[in-house]
C-alpha cells in the first residue's frame, strides 16, 4: 500500500466561526459538531482567532480511493504506530484516510511504516 507524504506542517485547532476559516486555503478539513469546530490546515493557514491550537503535525495519506467495503486499513496503519509509541491523530474523506503524527515522530513514523511494507511517496 502507497502512504503519500504532506509536503507541509499543520495545525490542528478549534475555531468559534466558519468565517474565521479561510475555505479558499489548499489544504483543510473542518468538522462541526454540537459541541465545537474544528480545523486542521497549513500552518501558515491557520485563523489569527482561534479558541485552542496545537502547531508541530505533519502527516500522510492513503494513497488512491478506498472502498468502503475496505476494513481494518486505518486501524492496521495506527496499530503499528501505537506498537512504537507513535500517538496519531486521524481525518478521514470520502475518498482516503490521512494520518498526521507530531513532527518529532514523523520521520520515526514513516520509517516503522516503511519496514512494515508500505512504499512511502512524496
Amino acid at each position: 500500500m502507497d502512504l503519500k507524504k504532506i509536503p507541509y506542517r499543520l495545525t490542528v485547532c478549534k475555531v468559534a466561526e466558519v468565517s474565521d476559516i479561510d475555505i479558499g486555503a489548499e489544504f483543510y478539513f473542518i468538522g462541526k459538531t454540537d459541541e465545537e469546530l474544528s480545523l486542521v490546515c497549513r500552518t501558515e493557514d491557520t485563523p489569527e482567532r482561534t479558541i485552542e491550537r496545537e502547531d508541530g503535525w505533519r502527516g500522510f495519506r492513503i494513497q488512491g480511493t478506498l472502498d468502503f467495503s475496505l476494513i481494518g486499513i486505518l486501524s492496521k496503519l495506527t496499530g503499528i504506530l501505537a506498537e512504537h509509541k507513535i500517538g496519531v491523530f486521524a481525518v478521514s474523506t470520502y475518498n482516503t484516510d490521512y494520518i498526521l503524527v507530531k513532527e518529532e515522530n514523523y520521520e520515526r513514523a514513516l520509517s516503522v511504516l516503511s519496514s512494515e511494507g508500505y512504499s512511502l511517496s512524496e
